[in-house]
């Protein structure tokens, strides 16, 4: 990412070069996704075509591909399974509870306190 900014990053040539994401963008700002409101995107638009510090642009056709890759895979069924199985089997550790209490402890410094229900 750094790397791209420091070579001087353009949003605006990302749009010009992508028929899709350029399609995109019209939308928000014709107001098609606010009930014709062309301003209440007005400031994501500025932002993105200004600075887009994020490289949200720059990856758009990346993410639009890898969508169109897991839609392929979701119609095999038995694939798809397949692939959901092994995913949750090597997760590993990963809890939301586990995650929470560790923030808890080494982040918040702070104790669990136990709830009477009622």
């Amino acid at each position: 990412m750094n790397e791209r900014l420091a070579r001087g990053y353009d949003p605006r040539v990302v749009v010009a070069r992508d028929e899709e994401l350029r399609e995109a963008l019209d939308s928000l700002s014709r107001g098609d996704f606010a009930g014709g409101d062309r301003e209440l995107f007005r400031p994501l638009l500025d932002s993105l075509l200004g600075r887009d510090e994020y490289l949200v642009l720059a990856d758009f056709r990346s993410y639009v591909d890898c969508q169109a890759r897991a839609g392929r895979a979701f119609r095999d069924r038995m694939a798809w399974t397949r692939m959901s199985v092994l995913n949750v089997a090597r997760c590993g550790r990963f809890s939301s509870d586990r995650s929470i209490r560790e923030y808890c402890e080494r982040i918040w410094n702070v104790k669990p306190v136990w709830v009477p229900l009622d």
